[in-house]
């Protein structure tokens, strides 16, 4: 059997985010969700009455780094021109939003993968506005 490639296994993090997601109470909105042609978010939920952008990092194991490590300055940038994108195409009123990052630990090999929640990982890029 052939081991599964990062596209797969990154779309099984995100599935496993998503579940322990929603096992917390959240609604999710949206799964990769494109926003014009360069950028995507992971998941959208909500949180009570926040919106919630979600980068998911998936990882075979911790020696490959912490999440924060992954979602650089430039990820912060890209996830904040979606953010503010999404907004604007959603043509959403004033509402409270946050990034948070889940980090999930394993593969696909059928064992319980370890979840890491971040919420309000980072705040929004100060190169944009909000359209509101």
């Amino acid at each position: 059997m052939n081991s599964p490639n990062s596209f797969d296994t990154g779309i099984w993090g995100e599935q496993k985010a998503e579940e322990f997601l929603k096992s917390k109470g959240y609604k999710i909105l949206g799964k990769r969700v494109r926003i014009g042609d360069r950028d995507e978010i992971d998941l959208v939920a909500r949180d009570g009455d926040v919106l919630v952008f979600v980068e998911v990092k998936t990882r075979n194991s911790q020696d490959f780094g912490r999440p924060l490590t992954a979602v650089d300055k430039n990820k912060r940038h890209v996830m904040s021109r979606a953010a503010v994108r999404y907004l604007k195409q959603i043509k959403c009123p004033r509402v409270n939003f946050r990034f948070d990052v889940v980090e999930v630990v394993g593969s696909t090999d059928g064992m319980d993968p370890l979840l890491n929640h971040i919420e309000n990982a980072f705040t929004l890029d100060r190169r944009y506005s909000l359209p509101y």
